[in-house]
């Protein structure tokens, strides 16, 4: 497993590498690419799950006691120190040859993530973009516990 911080925007962007076992991303893929039902409006190659917990399948329950720590970590660099994380939602999307996903946000999440369970063409790669409406934000988390770091600093 190779983890990767890479210094973007404000924000890092960690990138975690073989955090699930292949027994367990082929049975995700198999589980869940007939539950994605639901048509996206920008592609119609594109189609989603409904909104899930990980609670709502034993597969998501293991993933997401692998991918936590990962997003444990995440937070430990932003914030300067270890605290209790959690993953509120998921759902799984299916991208068929030529498909596409319009630019977005995820609302209502502090920090998001993906996670890719197949092979994906680099030209369908997710693509950081500073928001285009200019909403700057600062993540500011100071007492005697935090370790300072590039992300969580007074500049940046």
């Amino acid at each position: 497993m190779t983890d990767e911080v890479i210094g973007l925007f404000a924000t890092p962007v960690q990138r975690s590498i073989g955090v699930l076992p292949p027994p367990l991303v082929n049975a995700l893929v198999d589980h869940f690419t007939t539950r994605a039902l639901q048509g996206n409006n920008s592609s119609e190659a594109l189609s989603h799950t409904r909104m899930l917990q990980p609670s709502d399948s034993p597969l998501l329950v293991q993933a997401a006691a692998l991918i936590t720590p990962k997003v444990a970590e995440f937070g430990r660099h932003l914030f300067g120190e270890n605290l209790g994380w959690a993953i509120k939602e998921m759902w799984v999307n299916v991208l068929d040859t030529g498909g596409r996903q319009a630019m977005h946000n995820h609302a209502n999440s502090f920090a998001s993530g993906v996670v890719y369970l197949t092979e994906t063409h680099d030209s369908a790669r997710t693509v950081f973009m500073k928001s285009p409406g200019g909403h700057d934000f600062a993540l500011k988390n100071d007492h005697a516990g935090v370790v300072t770091g590039p992300y969580n600093a007074e500049k940046w």
